[in-house]
This record gives C-alpha cells, structure tokens and sequence, in this order.
C-alpha cells in the first residue's frame, strides 16, 4: 500500500459556521468553531455548573452596567474560530446582530477539559488579542490568570490558589476570592 499523502484541508470560516448554524444544521450536538474545525465540547457536571453559577453571580453583582456578561455564548474570535466561552466580560453593546469581537476578561472553568483550555482555547484568546483569560482549575484547586497576549500565548501567568484573591485586570475593583467559587471539598 501506498504511503498516505496529507491532504491540505480548507477550514470552516466562521462566517459559514454561522450560516449553518442559523440553518439548524448543528441541532442539539455540543459544538464549537476553533482553527476551522468543529469541536465537541465536553459534557457540564454539577461541580462545573456550580462553580460557573457562582462567577456568573458574582460577575453580574460587580460588573453589571459596566460590561456584559455573556453565559456560555458564541465569542467572534478569528476568522476560522467561535469559542464558547463559560463566561465572557465584554463591552457594552448590541449583539443581536453579531457576536462580540472582543473581550476584556473570559472565563473557562474546567475539569475533564483542562488540556483543551490550556491549549487550543488559550492559543485562540491570545491570537485575538483577549488581555486576560483565567482559567477555573478545578482539578488543581486554583486559578490561572493568563496576561500579556502575544504570538498566540500569553506571557504573563499567574496560579492563585483557593486562599488567594483574584483582581480583573479591567475592573481593579472586581476581585474575587477563589474559596468563593471553587466547590467544597
């Protein structure tokens, strides 16, 4: 047999993403666009959405007029990418058209999903220029703030554990504290 030659293959653009999915064509599968491929996205256990019930609240509490806060939506990253972050702080504006470009501040909380917020989520934020990304470790018990974006990483990062307190970069006056949002013990 023949050695396999590696077929060049053309990426998904966001923009037919978004056609398909107006068209349903994506109906009740779990998926994202990341480096013009379809992802499927990890299934939400209780520590998770618990974990995202409590930032969500402590978002709105502390943010809410300044920024919106966006659950779990569609973030227009790249050309070739549309995340779906846990949680995103984004400038205050009319996204029924479209979805937000930018970012001051995502939030992804994970578990089974560590590897990929690490790696190819991060690598997108950083790409688009998101000046800070904390990830919600919940395997480690900590929070990884992420800053600097540059050449699709970023070159500031910092692990705060759960006796630590966490300042937003954007909204020096929202901290948090990680015993606060991280599940008990």
């Amino acid at each position: 047999m023949a050695d396999s030659l590696e077929l060049p293959i053309r990426p998904l653009r966001r923009a037919e993403y978004d056609k398909l999915v107006e068209l349903g064509v994506f109906e009740g599968e779990r998926i994202e666009l990341l480096d013009g491929r379809l992802v499927r996205m990890s299934p939400i256990g209780p520590p998770h959405s618990s974990t995202l019930d409590k930032l969500v609240a402590l978002c709105f509490r502390h943010l809410d007029g300044r920024a919106r806060i966006r659950v779990q939506s569609p973030f227009a990253a790249l050309d070739i990418s549309e995340p779906e972050p846990d949680l995103a702080v984004v400038p205050l504006g009319n996204y029924e058209k479209q979805h937000p470009s930018t970012a001051d501040l995502i939030i992804e909380v994970a578990d089974t999903s560590l590897a990929y917020d690490r790696g190819a989520k991060l690598k997108v934020y950083a790409e688009c220029g998101v000046s800070e990304y904390w990830i919600v470790n919940l395997v480690d018990r900590c929070i990884e703030v992420h800053r600097k974006p540059g050449g699709g990483r970023y070159w500031q990062v910092q692990h705060h554990d759960e006796s630590s307190t966490v300042r937003a970069k954007h909204y020096p006056d929202f901290e948090l504290r990680a015993a606060d949002i991280l599940p008990a013990k």
